[in-house]
């Protein structure tokens, strides 16, 4: 990282590792693992993210419940204080959850991801919960340092009719609702969206206030466009998402790289000009692996440029944003997808661990030594 010339790295802490059974006995063994990827961090000029929650749950937690048991908001900041103490003498930014989205609605309600239920009461439950636990431990962070910068990620999506008949565009709007205003609308204006009474959720006002903690800046995680049709077969969204024959990623993600200004300069406008940051932007392509080792991804390196220029586009229309990530520095594990996905600027042997530099990897380090790009 330090080679490539990253000035921060955004990691997450896992739950597990630290707090096997989600509370009570430290690992502190986990714990010094984490002190020790600070340190490291700190020596080589790299200022360290932290992220407190990226998906994975103590199984004794999920055993009594998981996201489902309100008593997970204060098992969460009870872990976060943990984190806090132990880092925070070195850590300044902070983000609480990264994704929340994708626990509750594509763990709790498609079952695609862990724990892999599919119950729309359950993942009802888990999306307030989570906003709770979020509330909570911001809460409790700036009880320890008002010093610290407190955010958290968003994973939003453009969401556009694939024709602008009225109900297409009804069929957009509420899966917009759904996936995108879900979880910053109660964050920004203390309510959910107007679907949130439909399926039946009514939170208490007290509930609201805690969840509507104020934000230093906002992370937001940008991958594709979808296309809402509508579908009165589907009682709860009356809409399918339709794949138009453009160009995707391995993901099967239509690249759309005009929907990542869409999206910076529609917070502008619509919540307040929050300071933002992207979180996560890349792709995962199949690599083109030479007979040398190296490896030839020019198609990772067009999309990651028009992304920035659409980025740099939003900037230009006010939109306070005040940094990139790249998702991301090595191919990883991908969750549901395993390792069959590779995002990474460089190439993992899932075999050795070595780690090779790809094409992409040279092209990014010149960005940044650059501190822009030359528009095509």
């Amino acid at each position: 990282m330090k080679e490539l010339g990253i000035q921060a790295y955004r990691f997450s802490i896992s739950w597990p590792r630290v707090l096997p059974k989600g509370k009570g006995v430290i690992n502190k063994v986990g714990l010094e693992f984490y002190s020790r990827i600070v340190d490291e961090l700190l020596e080589a000029g790299i200022e360290p993210w932290l992220c407190l929650y990226h998906w994975d749950l103590p199984q004794a937690l999920q055993d009594e419940g998981g996201w489902t048991n309100r008593n997970i908001v204060q098992y969460f900041a009870d872990y976060g204080e943990l984190i806090a103490r132990e880092l925070g003498d070195r850590v300044k930014r902070w983000l609480i959850l990264n994704e929340p989205r994708c626990t509750a609605w594509i763990g709790h309600l498609l079952g695609i991801h862990a724990p892999g239920i599919k119950n729309l009461e359950s993942a009802l439950k888990v999306s307030h919960h989570l906003l709770l636990a979020q509330g909570k431990t911001i809460q409790t962070l700036r009880e320890i340092n008002q010093d610290f910068e407190m955010g958290t990620i968003v994973d939003l999506n453009v969401v556009h009719p694939i024709t602008n008949t009225e109900k297409n565009q009804k069929a957009a709007d509420r899966l917009d609702e759904f996936w995108n205003r879900w979880f910053i609308d109660p964050v920004f204006k203390g309510e959910y969206p107007p679907l949130a009474k439909e399926v039946g959720l009514k939170p208490k006002k007290e509930d609201m206030d805690l969840i509507k903690q104020p934000l230093d800046f906002l992370g937001v995680n940008y991958y594709r466009r979808s296309l809402a049709a509508y579908d009165p077969s589907d009682p709860l969204f009356q809409a399918t998402v339709i794949q138009k024959n453009t160009p995707v990623t391995e993901m099967g993600w239509e690249i759309y790289p005009n929907g990542l200004c869409e999206i910076l300069t529609r917070l502008k406008k619509e919540y307040d000009n929050p300071a933002l940051y992207v979180t996560e932007n890349g792709v995962a392509f199949e690599d083109n692996v030479k007979r040398n080792g190296e490896v030839q991804d020019d198609d990772r390196i067009a999309y990651l440029r028009d992304h920035i220029l659409a980025a740099y586009q939003a900037i230009e229309e006010g939109v306070r944003l005040k940094g990139y990530f790249a998702w991301t520095f090595i191919d990883n594990f991908e969750w549901a997808e395993g390792y069959s996905k590779r995002f990474g600027l460089a190439r993992t042997d899932y075999r050795t661990l070595k780690r090779t530099p790809k094409k992409s990897f040279c092209w990014y380090k010149k960005v940044i030594a650059d501190n822009g790009l030359a528009f095509p």
